[in-house]
């Protein structure tokens, strides 16, 4: 799969349908509280290259959860589909199960680590930040 190549995605139902360019497959998990109750767990995402254009918008909705942030999800059947920040809606992460992604695709990243409750673990090695690290590499221009 190109990265320059937008991949399709959708909800559960179809209601929901958008095309987006994404930086790379690899998967990441948010264990922030707003995204646990959200996703009903972590949130597991895509970084998207571009905001998702989406096909129609009968369905969609979205929630402006932070000053900074909202969530895209469908109206019709619940699905969550896009975090993305509110200003431009172009810094985005694409629900993972939104989309198709590739066999090889790798789990690499945990954010908000410091809030994951202890219930759950995952034994991929991945790289992980607290909410204060994401949060300070956003504002240096870094990025997660």
């Amino acid at each position: 799969m190109s990265m320059s190549d937008p991949v399709k995605g959708q909800c559960l139902c179809g209601g929901v349908k958008f095309s987006v360019a994404l930086k790379s497959t690899d998967v990441d998990a948010c264990h922030c509280s707003m995204c646990r109750s959200w996703a009903a767990g972590p949130f597991m995402g895509v970084m998207a290259a571009s905001a998702p254009v989406f096909e129609n918008d009968a369905h969609l909705g979205a929630y402006r959860s932070s000053d900074w942030a909202e969530r895209v999800f469908c109206k019709n059947c619940g699905s969550s589909l896009v975090w993305r920040m509110a200003n431009d809606h172009a810094h985005a992460a694409i629900s993972a199960g939104a989309v198709h992604l590739p066999d090889d695709t790798a789990f690499t990243l945990q954010v908000f680590i410091d809030e994951k409750p202890g219930y759950y673990a995952f034994a991929n090695k991945t790289k992980e930040m607290t909410g204060a690290e994401l949060i300070a590499a956003f504002n240096s221009g870094e990025g997660a």
